[in-house]
C-alpha cells in the first residue's frame, strides 16, 4: 500500500496489475490523482479502476474519460522561466521529432530524428553552431558545422556503432529530394550525432540503418514520446535507465517573445547513481549500493534550437551553458563521456543558391542574451530529468537497470505535475 498526501486530502493506491484507487479524501481531488498519474506513468497502467470511492463529483472525471491519452507536459519545474506549450523541442516552430525503437532481446537500440524546419533545409539552411565539452565521440558532421555555421540536413541521433549506417541512409535520402547535389552543386554533411548503448544493446551487430531512417521520415511529429524510446532505448543515465529528454522555455525581450528548446540523449553517469543529483537533492546515496563507485562514463548529446535571431557566434555561447546543466544533475563529465551539443536557429535562413552577391542580417544583441543562457540551464536540467521520468526497467543485453520511478517515495514533494489531455496518442 502506499500513500499520496497534498495538504489533508490523500490518497491511497495499490500497485498490481492496475492501479487501483481504494480510498480518496479531501478537495484537492484532481491534483491527487494527477501525481498518481506522474507517479505510475512508467507502469503504463490504467489509473481509473477504482473500489470503494466515487468519482463521480468531480467534474474532471468526464474530460479524462472524454480522451484517449494523456500527456505529461512537466514532471518537475526547474527555473523561473514558462515553457513553451508543449515543453518539448517542438515549440520551436517548424520542428519535429520522429523515433525508430528497437525493443527485442537482445536489441535495445534505436533512431531520433529532428526535422529543423518544414522545408527543403538543403536549399535554406538554418545558422547552427556545434560545441564539445568532452570530446570523448563519433559524430558526423560537426566539422563543417562549425567552418560554415550552417546546418543543411535533418539531425540524426543514434548508437555510435550506427552512425555511419544511419549516415549513409541520410545522405542516399537527400540525394533524391535534391537532384542537384554532386551535378550542379557540391556534395551535402549530414548530421549524426551518438551515444554508445552497448551495455544493454547488442551493438556489434548495427541493426539501425536506411531502413530505419526511412520510417522516421514518414513518421514526424510535433510532439513525441520520451524516455527509453528510439535512439535512447539503450542508454543509461546516473545508473538508471536513461534516454530522450525534453523541455523548452519562453523568453521575452521587450515586446517580442522567443522560444528555447533542447532535446537530449542521456547517457552518462552509467556506473555512478552516486552523484545523482535530484533538484538540488543528493539523491544518489539514497539509491545506490555503497559498492557502486566506479568511474564515470558514458555520453550525452543535446540538440539546442531558437526561433531568436542569434548567430553561430551566440548560439555556440548558448550551447556552452549545457554542461552547466548536466552538472546540476550530479555530473562531472568523465573522461569517457561525450559531451556534444549543436544548436540552430530558425531565424536568418541561408539560401544555397544566393542570388545576391551580399545577404543582410539582424541579430540578437549580446546585451539581450543572459535570458538565453540561464534558460538554457535550466532546461537542459529539466531534459535530463524527463529522460529519466519517462523511462522504463529494462532487462538488457549485459544488465538489468532499474528507472528512475522505482524510488518515487525518495522525492514525491518534488514532482510538480502538470498534463494535457489528448482526444489521440502520440507518436
Amino acid at each position: 500500500m502506499e500513500k499520496i498526501i497534498i495538504n489533508n486530502g490523500y490518497l491511497e493506491y495499490q500497485i498490481n496489475d492496475l492501479v487501483e484507487i481504494i480510498n480518496i479524501k479531501g478537495k484537492d481531488v484532481e491534483k491527487l490523482l494527477t501525481k498518481l498519474i506522474i507517479i505510475t506513468n512508467h507502469l503504463n497502467k490504467n489509473y481509473l479502476n477504482k473500489s470503494n470511492v466515487d468519482l463521480s463529483n468531480y467534474n474532471f472525471i468526464n474530460n479524462v474519460l472524454s480522451h484517449d491519452h494523456y500527456y505529461i507536459k512537466r514532471f518537475i519545474k526547474i527555473g523561473n522561466y514558462e515553457t513553451g506549450e508543449l515543453n518539448n523541442l517542438c515549440d520551436v516552430k517548424g520542428i519535429k521529432v520522429a523515433h525508430a525503437t528497437i525493443h527485442k532481446q537482445p536489441y535495445h537500440t534505436g533512431l531520433t530524428l529532428i526535422k529543423p524546419i518544414s522545408d527543403n533545409i538543403f536549399l535554406n539552411k538554418v545558422v547552427a553552431a556545434s560545441y564539445a565539452f568532452n570530446g570523448f565521440g563519433k559524430s558526423i558532421g560537426l566539422l563543417q558545422i562549425d567552418e560554415l555555421g550552417t546546418i543543411e540536413t535533418n539531425i540524426a541521433l543514434t548508437s555510435t556503432l550506427n552512425v555511419t549506417k544511419v549516415a549513409s541512409g541520410m545522405v542516399e535520402e537527400i540525394l533524391k529530394e535534391n537532384p542537384e547535389i554532386g551535378e550542379s552543386t557540391g556534395t551535402v554533411n549530414p548530421i549524426v550525432l551518438e551515444c554508445n548503448d552497448g551495455t544493454l544493446n547488442k551493438s556489434r551487430d548495427m541493426i539501425v540503418g536506411h531502413d530505419d531512417y526511412v520510417y522516421c521520415l514518414n513518421h514526424f511529429n510535433n510532439n513525441f514520446l520520451q524516455g527509453d524510446v528510439g535512439a535512447g532505448s539503450g542508454m543509461i543515465c546516473h545508473g538508471l535507465k536513461g534516454g530522450i529528454g525534453s523541455s523548452s522555455r519562453i523568453i521575452r525581450i521587450g515586446d517580442v517573445e522567443y522560444h528555447l528548446a533542447i532535446l537530449v540523449n542521456s547517457n552518462f553517469g552509467e556506473s555512478r547513481a552516486r552523484d545523482f543529483i535530484l533538484k538540488g537533492k543528493e539523491m544518489g546515496p539514497l539509491i545506490a549500493s555503497n559498492d557502486e563507485l566506479l568511474e564515470e562514463k558514458g555520453s550525452i548529446v543535446a540538440v539546442v534550437a531558437t526561433d531568436a535571431p542569434l548567430n553561430e557566434r551566440q548560439i555556440k555561447r548558448v550551447l556552452k551553458r549545457v554542461e552547466m546543466g548536466i552538472a546540476r544533475t550530479g555530473s562531472y563529465a568523465g573522461n569517457g563521456s561525450g559531451d556534444v551539443f549543436i544548436g540552430f536557429s530558425t531565424a536568418n535562413r541561408r539560401e544555397h543558391f544566393n542570388k545576391e552577391a551580399t545577404s543582410f542580417a539582424l541579430f540578437l544583441s549580446d546585451n539581450n542574451i543572459n535570458p538565453f543562457f540561464k534558460a538554457c540551464v535550466d532546461m537542459t536540467q529539466e531534459a535530463i530529468y524527463n529522460s529519466m521520468f519517462f523511462s522504463h526497467h529494462l532487462v538488457g543485453y549485459h544488465k538489468e537497470v532499474k528507472c528512475l520511478m522505482e524510488y518515487h517515495q525518495l522525492f514525491d514533494e518534488l514532482l510538480d505535475g502538470e498534463i494535457i489531455w489528448k482526444k489521440s496518442g502520440i507518436n
